[in-house]
């Protein structure tokens, strides 16, 4: 390695390439950082738009506040005074035909089969089937299984079908019966493995309720996109979009990135790595690395998305919206998969649409579902009108909309993840100068995509100073 300063590139501008550029430059100033974007803007799916004259949020809109890494560097870059959280937490689920409160679960698990019986989200005999799994013997495991058969099999089919499986949608844009109980609902395994009830599990691991002055999930005000162009800023590194990594290759000690057209390549030298991009861009960047890490990053499936923004006159509405928005369960045939109520949820958002207006997010798209993703702008548009005029009464055309689609955005966490993680973590850890992160690892939530980039870079900066001893 030279003993010059250091010089780390990042391929991939999301979230999690920012916070691992971010993260070098705050353990070791004098590294040199390029991060290496193949779009033309940064954020990945942290994105903005103007729609009914508001910037607003067309990707993710709040990270987890109860985990620190994503409001620790929302803080750290600046926009500290910007945290806010939701004026509106509760939410419904759109089940059997009208809008029911969503009861107390963990990720779909009730905790209160009275509460469940009360939302009417599931019917009188799903309640009852519910309730059988106080007299199941136990089996605790730590066998992986997809979620939906364990939850079924424990509680119905209409638990698993109208709470779990919208939950799980939402998340991920999965199917339960296809997503994996340890990677994708540590929740429920933990439940599991203390055996006997789930309900009786699910109620014990909450009754330790958490402060109440503790919400849940954050935001910022302006938006959550407002977020990667403060990381950037604040990391000191060299940011270029529309660069394309084409590939990457050992050189030495180092490594050598070819950047741009195929037909006049740019040759960058690096003394290390980080690849932040998603699994299929990731296997194929690795391909000729080590072929088996790219081999199981192959074999990762991913789900599109679609997000429909509309701004839509308060007048078009019978009654207030309840809550925060709604879940939707596929069983019911709909293809809404959610809905927020973005006005009602953020104050900031009222405040700059205004009294007259409402703002909404309706997302279409679970995995294999491409034929719906495949429809015009203007159909999803009118779908979204549609099914939210059964759902809430909305009536009357909106005054604005945007249909922002994420193509292969959300990897699915299927059966045996941990163990695929485990495999692609142990080949990378075997290179010197080279690491990968993402959504496609341990979490696709924005605090879970920040910790990832922040191990990443303490890991290549680890490797700087081993060198220099």
């Amino acid at each position: 390695m030279s003993r010059t300063a250091p010089h780390c590139v990042v391929v991939g501008a999301g979230i999690a390439g920012l916070a691992a550029a971010y993260q070098i430059r705050q353990r070791r100033a004098d590294v040199r950082v390029t991060v290496l974007e193949a779009a033309p803007t940064i954020g990945g799916k942290l994105a903005q738009a103007e729609v009914g004259g508001t910037v607003v949020d067309t990707g993710a809109e709040s990270v987890l506040n109860r985990r620190p890494e994503a409001v620790d560097l929302i803080r750290a870059v600046g926009l500290a005074d910007s945290v806010c959280h939701p004026a509106a937490t509760t939410a419904s689920v759109w089940s059997r035909g009208r809008l029911r409160p969503l009861p107390p679960t963990v990720l779909g698990v009730p905790t209160d089969l009275r509460a469940l019986a009360r939302s009417g989200v599931v019917s009188a005999p799903g309640v009852g089937r519910a309730a059988l799994d106080r007299v199941l013997p136990a089996r605790p495991t730590g066998d992986d299984v997809p979620v939906g058969r364990l939850v079924r099999r424990r509680l119905g089919g209409e638990v698993s079908e109208r709470l779990l499986e919208p939950l799980l949608g939402g998340v991920y844009a999965g199917h339960a019966d296809r997503l994996s109980l340890l990677a994708a609902a540590p929740q429920i395994a933990a439940l599991a493995v203390r055996g006997g009830s789930l309900i009786a599990a699910a109620a014990a691991s909450t009754a330790p309720a958490r402060s109440p002055s503790v919400p849940l999930f954050a935001g910022v005000v302006g938006g959550v996109g407002r977020l990667p162009s403060a990381v950037a800023d604040a990391a000191g590194a060299e940011v270029r979009t529309s660069a394309t990594v084409r590939a990457l290759e050992r050189s030495g000690s180092g490594w050598q990135v070819t950047v741009g057209r195929a037909d006049r390549p740019e040759l960058l030298a690096a003394d290390a790595v980080v690849v932040a991009t998603p699994a299929a861009p990731t296997a194929r960047l690795l391909a000729s690395v080590m072929p088996g890490a790219a081999a199981e990053l192959a074999g990762v499936e991913s789900a599109s998305v679609a997000l429909v923004t509309l701004a839509v006159p308060a007048s078009g509405f019978p009654s207030p919206l309840p809550g925060s928005g709604c879940l939707v369960p596929p069983v019911d045939g709909r293809a809404v998969k959610a809905a927020t109520w973005s006005s009602s949820k953020w104050a900031w958002v009222r405040d700059r649409v205004g009294a007259d207006v409402v703002l909404l997010r309706v997302s279409f798209g679970r995995h294999g579902e491409s034929a719906l993703l495949q429809r015009e702008d203007s159909e999803l548009v009118r779908l979204a009108v549609d099914e939210l005029g059964d759902a809430v009464g909305m009536r009357g055309p909106a005054l604005d909309s945007l249909v922002t689609r994420w193509g292969g955005a959300l990897p699915q966490y299927t059966v045996g993840h941990l163990d695929r993680v485990r495999r692609i973590r142990g080949a990378v850890a075997e290179v010197p100068g080279l690491d990968v992160c993402g959504a496609t690892y341990d979490g696709v939530g924005v605090a879970a995509c920040v910790a990832d980039g922040q191990r990443a870079a303490d890991r290549i900066v680890a490797g700087f100073t081993g060198e220099r001893q």
